[in-house]
């Protein structure tokens, strides 16, 4: 794969490629009115859509702004309907293709093939070779202070254009990276959001592996753990790891930032995991018992079905299985 991306844009804006990043976008929100009304006149659209990106008048839409509470406090800004079909296009022809690959191997959030469950499991895997290897060693923990909104746009787009050289591009991406206000923050609700997080942070994580050379390194989004032998070796990173995240990135690490016994165990994506056991946090046990209780509450109601209701089970029963869970599943299973 090429270091830089030249005289690509034509290339892949095409109306088949436009196509598919509405086909893609519309999954699972056809019965929205904004879905619904593209969908009668998509091809013409599409078409439209195709020209304003050709002779770069496409202009980014506002947002519509909406707060959620679960499972923390968030502002979402929910773009135009057509402006996420040009994230999708984005995403799938520019940033993904160019981009992950040059991601560490130990970075899993939004990444096929990835995840947090892969990530988990190979927490727990060097976990149990540090043991062997060293007894008993640190593990530092990190969490970015409200790193959405504190990602400078300014520094985004110059980590991009490191790699963009096509001015088409670099255009378009501006008009993504600025779309909303303020000179810090990018939107949680767009899909391009993840994938600029994953890249702007991908400069800490080459920092640590190359210049710091720390061999047991993992991040999912801004959650991150590494293990070292010494207490003394992990408040040298940690300094380090503070100075250039203020001085490359304008970023802070938050108050959950810490250093620990091995013995502790890591709470990591969501599992408490040390190198014998992987079980859910105590949060994750609250939140599905709140869940199962609410939608047993709605079957009864008649407002969802039975089959509805394990649809919205199901992602918290594939996050089951990767933990030691038999107690929880039989109390949450037969609960009256």
């Amino acid at each position: 794969m090429a270091r830089t991306i030249r005289n690509e844009f034509d290339k892949y804006l095409t109306y088949d490629n436009l196509m598919k990043a509405h086909l893609l976008s519309r999954k699972g929100k056809n019965y929205k009115k904004e879905v619904i009304l593209f969908n009668l006149k998509q091809e013409e659209y599409i078409k439209w859509l195709y020209e304003e990106l050709k002779n770069g008048t496409y202009k980014h839409g506002g947002y519509r702004i909406f707060y959620i509470t679960y499972p923390k406090p968030r502002k979402i800004e929910a773009s135009r309907y057509i402006d996420r079909v040009v994230h999708r296009w984005i995403v799938d022809s520019f940033l993904n293709r160019y981009f992950v690959n040059q991601f560490i191997s130990t970075s899993y959030a939004c990444i096929k093939k990835r995840g947090m469950h892969k990530a988990s499991m190979d927490v727990q895997k060097a976990m149990k070779y540090c043991t062997k290897i060293w007894n008993e060693y640190y593990i530092l923990k990190m969490d970015i202070r409200k790193y959405f909104q504190n990602i400078n746009k300014d520094i985004l787009m110059n980590i991009l254009r490191k790699k963009v050289k096509e001015e088409k591009l670099e255009r378009l991406l501006e008009k993504i990276v600025y779309s909303n206000s303020g000179t810090k923050g990018i939107p949680i609700g767009n899909y391009t959001s993840q994938i600029f997080a994953n890249i702007y942070l991908n400069e800490i994580d080459q920092y640590i592996k190359q210049k710091l050379k720390v061999k047991y390194y993992f991040r999912y989004m801004d959650d991150s753990v590494l293990f070292v032998k010494t207490k003394k070796e992990a408040k040298e990173i940690l300094y380090k790891i503070k100075v250039f995240l203020k001085d490359k990135l304008d970023l802070e690490l938050n108050s959950k930032t810490q250093i620990f016994k091995s013995k502790q165990g890591v709470n990591f994506c969501g599992y408490k995991i040390n190198a014998y056991r992987i079980k859910l946090r105590d949060r994750g046990k609250k939140a599905l018992k709140k869940k199962i209780k609410f939608l047993q509450s709605e079957v009864k109601k008649g407002n969802i079905s039975s089959k509805e209701a394990g649809k919205y089970i199901c992602g918290h029963l594939g996050y089951m299985k990767y933990a030691n869970t038999r107690n929880l599943e039989e109390k949450i299973f037969y609960m009256g």
